[in-house]
């Protein structure tokens, strides 16, 4: 099976070279970095499920995660500034292919009710966002050791200048979006 670095290399930036009409290779959007983020809302006072979401997200991901402050207080949501609400992880490189391949491969075909990444959830710049509702769908977590499901959000960010090119690019690539 051939990886995801060299499927850019030999089958999408071909492909997109002659459809869009480029001339060079360096014209063709690349993916730059992968953000995986969840909050941890109300289970923030539980240290034992906090400690288990940030140790299975680091597996999923591959890296430790960066606890996320909160940047003002807010009463209504009992956060206090300088509090933890969330766990973030940027990939790149290895990492980033990597943690792509499993998503496309094993933990999107496992989702629940999926019918393909709706083309609205890429936006304007060119970026891809995701929500996993179930972190279980990844092949790293093992059904008996999981006491709690939690769902993360992984923003897969391109250099693309439209909309358009961003779309095309993870075809290509393998992302199952949407049809038309």
């Amino acid at each position: 099976m051939m990886s995801l670095k060299d499927k850019y290399i030999k089958e999408a930036t071909p492909k997109m070279m002659k459809e869009f009409g480029w001339t060079t290779a360096m014209r063709v959007p690349r993916i730059l970095k992968v953000v995986v983020n969840s909050g941890i809302g109300k289970i923030r006072e539980k240290k034992d499920i906090v400690e288990a979401v940030e140790k299975q997200l680091a597996l999923i991901t591959g890296q430790k995660m960066s606890p996320r402050p909160a940047r003002i207080a807010i009463a209504s949501f009992k956060t206090r500034e300088g509090m933890t609400i969330g766990y973030k992880a940027t990939l790149r490189g290895k990492r980033m292919y990597d943690f792509l391949d499993r998503l496309i491969n094993f933990a999107i075909p496992r989702m629940r009710d999926f019918r393909g990444i709706p083309l609205k959830a890429v936006d304007h710049a060119g970026n891809l966002t995701i929500g996993i509702k179930e972190h279980i769908v990844f092949p790293e977590m093992v059904g008996e050791d999981v006491r709690n499901i939690f769902g993360f959000e992984a923003t897969v960010v391109t250099n693309a200048q439209k909309r358009e090119e961003a779309i095309s690019l993870l075809n290509l690539l393998g992302f199952p979006m949407e049809k038309k």
